[in-house]
Formats: C-alpha cells, sequence, structure tokens
C-alpha cells in the first residue's frame, strides 16, 4: 500500500503505549482487546470467527492480504474482530480464488484496521504485558484522548459476548466439507445411519458443521437462550457445544442449560469454549491466561500422540478444580501444560480446548467428530 496516500492512524494500549501508522479497511474508531495471532495462513478464518467477538487481532505474519478473501472461506456471515493490526497489507491479492482485498473486505463491513506498526514489538509487549484493551483510531489523533476512552472500556474478564453472535433462530445444517477440500476416508457414505445432533450455539464455526454433517450428522442449530426442554424436544442423539467469545464463566445460562442436559446421559462434545463450558458445568473452575492461545501452531497431546492444532481462546479450565473422581484429562497444552481437553469416565461426554475442524496438522484432531459418532452409535444401541 502506498504510504503517499495513506490515511495517518493510531493504536493506543491501555498502559499508555502507543503506536504510530496508517488506515486500512474502514474510518473511525474502535476498541476492544488487543491479542496476536501467530497463524501464517488463514487470516480470513481468523477475521470471520465468532470467538474473535470484541477482540483487536493483531497478526504476527508479516503481510496481510495477499491471497484476498472469497466467501467460502468465512467461517460466519461477516467479520466478527473489533479491528486488525499489521505490520504491512497487500491491496492486489493474487489467487484464482480471491474475489476482493482485505482492505474493501473490510471497508465493506465497517472493521477498522491499522498496519505499519512494528508488530513484533506489540506482540513481545502483549506476551510480557498481557492482553489488554487498546484503541485503533483515524478520527482521534490525540494520543490521551484516546487512552482515556481505552481506559472507559470493560474488561474482558467478566463479559458475556455469545449473545452478540449466536443465531436468533433455529436452523438446520446439511452443507458437508466439499470433495476438494474431504481428506477423511471415513465420512459416512450414503445410506449409512444418520444421527441427529444439536448443536448449540455460543459462536459456532461454519467448518465445524461441514465435519458433523461429513460424518452422517443432521445439524439442528439452536441458539445459546434455547432451554434444556427444547433441546430434548429435538429428541437429539448428542448434543454439541460449540466454540464462542468472552469469559466462559460469564455465561451462566449456557452453563446452566448443559448442567441440566448432562442428565439426560446423552453424548456430549464441546470444542474451545463447550470445552470450558462442558468443564464449568462438571464444577471445574476457569481463569484468564495471560496472553492466550490463538495460532495454527499448538502442540497437544498426553502419552502417545502429540497433535498440531489450532486454538483461540483467552480462558482455560483450572486443573486444581477438576472433579478427579468423575472427570479425567485426555490432552494438555504442551506449551505451558494447561488443560486442552477432558472426559467424563462413566458419561460419554468428552472436549476439546482446540479445533479439530481448522486442520492445521494438518488432520491430526479429526477423529474426534468420529469419536463422537461412534458414542452416539453406542449410546443408541443401549437404548
Amino acid at each position: 500500500m502506498a504510504l503517499s496516500v495513506a490515511q495517518p492512524a493510531l493504536l493506543v494500549l491501555a498502559d499508555g503505549t502507543v503506536y504510530q501508522g496508517f488506515s486500512f479497511g474502514a474510518l473511525g474508531t474502535t476498541i476492544g482487546e488487543v491479542v496476536f495471532n501467530t497463524g501464517m495462513t488463514g487470516y480470513q478464518e481468523v477475521l470471520t470467527d465468532p470467538s474473535y467477538r470484541g477482540q483487536v487481532v493483531t497478526f504476527t505474519y508479516p503481510e496481510l492480504g495477499n491471497t484476498g478473501v472469497n466467501p467460502e472461506d468465512d467461517e460466519s456471515a461477516a467479520p466478527q474482530v473489533r479491528g486488525a493490526i499489521a505490520r504491512n497489507v497487500c491491496d492486489r491479492p493474487s489467487n484464482w480464488r480471491a474475489t476482493q482485498s482485505i482492505s474493501d473486505y473490510l471497508k465493506q463491513h465497517n472493521v477498522i484496521g491499522i498496519y505499519g506498526i512494528d508488530t513484533r514489538s506489540l506482540t513481545r509487549k502483549i506476551r510480557s504485558t498481557g492482553a489488554m484493551n487498546g484503541a485503533i483510531s483515524t478520527e482521534i489523533l490525540d494520543s490521551s484522548e484516546l487512552l482515556e476512552q481505552v481506559q472507559d472500556a470493560p474488561s474482558m474478564t467478566g463479559l458475556n459476548l455469545v449473545k452478540e453472535v449466536t443465531t436468533s433462530k433455529v436452523y438446520e445444517w446439511s452443507e458437508i466439507t466439499t470433495a476438494n477440500w474431504e481428506f477423511s476416508p471415513t465420512v459416512t457414505q450414503p445410506g449409512e445411519e444418520m444421527f441427529t445432533v444439536v448443536a448449540i450455539d455460543f459462536g459456532i464455526k461454519r467448518n465445524i458443521l461441514r465435519r458433523l454433517a461429513s460424518y452422517g450428522c443432521r445439524v439442528v442449530v439452536v441458539p445459546a437462550d434455547t432451554s434444556p426442554e427444547e433441546i430434548l424436544k429435538h429428541n437429539p442423539d448428542g448434543i454439541f457445544l460449540s466454540n464462542g467469545p468472552g469469559d466462559p464463566a460469564a455465561n451462566l445460562e449456557g452453563i446452566e442449560t448443559t448442567k441440566a442436559l448432562l442428565a439426560s446421559q446423552k453424548p456430549v462434545f464441546g470444542i474451545c469454549m463447550g470445552h470450558q463450558i462442558l468443564g464449568l458445568s462438571l464444577g471445574a473452575e476457569t481463569f484468564k491466561l495471560k496472553f492466550g492461545h490463538r495460532g495454527l501452531n499448538q502442540p497437544a497431546g498426553l502419552r502417545d500422540r502429540i497433535e498440531i492444532t489450532s486454538q483461540n481462546h483467552g480462558f482455560a479450565l483450572s486443573a486444581d478444580s477438576l472433579p478427579n473422581t468423575t472427570v479425567e484429562v485426555t490432552h494438555l497444552n504442551l506449551n505451558d501444560r494447561t488443560i486442552a481437553g477432558l472426559r467424563h469416565k462413566t458419561l460419554p461426554m468428552f472436549s476439546v480446548q482446540y479445533h479439530p475442524e481448522a486442520s492445521p496438522g494438518p488432520h491430526d484432531a479429526d477423529y474426534l467428530f468420529e469419536q463422537f459418532v461412534g458414542a452416539m452409535k453406542e449410546h443408541k444401541a443401549k437404548e
């Protein structure tokens, strides 16, 4: 992007740190929790992931936008981030699938971005100080004035953002992973038994729905505030707890709903926030990580197997709070040993902190969808 025509922009963090750069995307002012993502690819999936609601994402890869954007790679209907931060931005993408540049895409959806700053310095600050609120502005270029607005913004701790991203109505999802992208030889073949899965939408990603459908599930997606009674009226063979934004402990309705659903003893599978909600419903507690896990290169495992996983979360389950008599840990994040997976010892319920549908390994963890189908098959046979 030519600096001679670029509009100045300012990034101010809650601790008073100031970065001067240039605008891309929409104009205006935005405030959110500043975090970083270490992925070298997948910026469009990051921008449209509902789990990033309320956050301003720093991309550590030095240039954003090389492959443009296209409708097929969206994880939701529109970008979910509050803002985007990049070292450099490419406005002339080179990819046969591209339909738009990233700047035009963000402008269309009123998302504010800043580029031309030292993203390595910013990432090191977040790692040492911790994720904090920040603001990007193209209209307020006085850092003191912008800092006042940042300091008035609420902290992510205690913030329930699920209501901003959940579906407003019940719908069914039937689209499977397209043949060009399918890699698993174990997906359901035509004529095989289908299982009904009710997916509670805390901020669900489209590729999760595609993987469930690819494994032969009839997927009914329901709003996050749907009662246990309404969920069970769909006569599900299994219940899926989706990813989502904000503080999981603040999602009291989701926790209480999951607690009630546990009594049905139906198979339950949770991903990301769904993992945390399952843990909270079983009596565990969560805590805020210093700077979170966001990237495509997070190793997870426990004993004989290591999976390279995609992760995006700022909270984690506390190991000391897990009820060891009923729950066991199946995976750890091997960078910091936080809990990355759990399962109930006697009931068909399990969850992971990472995203098995995202294919970073490239498909180390896809077996979890097959495991969920297997649990439903076994449970149905017992019934």
